[in-house]
């Protein structure tokens, strides 16, 4: 099970009997599982990455039922044959969003709460995050059914965090179609260490406490079918960064964690 495995993984990982640690056994139980990743050709991390989350949910979800059930009967309850969709993963990883959209004929809103695990940034020449939560038309094709005129109308679309997780991993949308090819931006995003304040971007009905520091940066280099993927991960108790790129483990200074090959960050 991919839980199991990934949980040997991380043990062998800071048990620190090792050099370095070879995920081989996890690999191995996600490729039968996703056969896509199991092909020894370069796949897309960020696809990677909502694998394992939804494979862990799944499994320790498995397991706290399994718990509950436990529980119930022990405690000589009866169960209500019903278990929360609740996990370790959703509880660090999970947040939501919503989305106000207001029909221009009419002013009426109506508002689409949405859950995420990674927030997907498209790449401007500026703010990623004032890009993703400004506000949208939706017109021609993506145009909404409007309920109260009954046809299809223009709106407005505006999201806002009205839940910030624990851990918010964001993607840097670096690949984008070009007529019939897709291409990688080499944009040079500048993001903080430290002190990221999500709150402009928060409903404050719910989000208090919206500022985070980064932990992990996955980056990509080369091109699409022939890149490289490395990570600067910060260890939890030292503070110090480390470059992890395959079999070499290198700290690095701070300086060197703001990189235009960051693709995924962890905060």
């Amino acid at each position: 099970e991919s839980a199991t495995a990934f949980g040997w993984l991380i043990s062998d990982m800071w048990l620190g009997e090792f050099d370095c640690v070879s995920p081989e056994v996890f690999y191995s139980v996600l490729g039968k599982r996703y056969p896509t990743f199991g092909k020894r050709t370069q796949q897309d991390a960020q696809e990677f990455l909502i694998c394992v989350l939804n494979e862990l949910h799944e499994g320790l979800k498995k397991v706290r039922a399994h718990l509950c059930k436990r529980r119930c009967v022990t405690d000589g309850k009866p169960s209500r044959g019903s278990v929360s969709e609740t996990s370790i993963i959703t509880k660090l990883f999970e947040g939501q969003l919503s989305y106000d959209i207001m029909c221009l004929e009419c002013k009426t809103t109506i508002d689409r709460p949405e859950r995420f695990t990674v927030l997907s940034l498209p790449i401007p020449s500026k703010d990623c995050l004032k890009c993703f939560f400004q506000q949208d038309i939706l017109t021609w094709n993506n145009q909404i059914q409007c309920s109260w005129c009954g046809t299809k109308q223009d709106a407005t679309v505006k999201a806002t965090i009205t839940k910030a997780p624990q851990i918010i991993i964001f993607h840097l949308k670096r690949f984008e179609w070009q007529g019939k090819h897709k291409r990688k931006l080499s944009t040079d995003i500048c993001y903080p260490l430290s002190n990221l304040d999500l709150s402009p971007y928060s409903s404050p009905l719910f989000c208090t406490d919206a500022e985070y520091s980064l932990c992990a940066v996955v980056n990509h280099s080369g091109f699409l079918d022939d890149g490289h993927y490395t990570a600067f991960c910060k260890h939890s108790a030292t503070k110090n960064w480390y470059n992890f790129d395959d079999a070499q483990i290198t700290k690095i200074p701070n300086a060197s964690v703001q990189s235009d090959t960051a693709y995924l960050l962890f905060y």
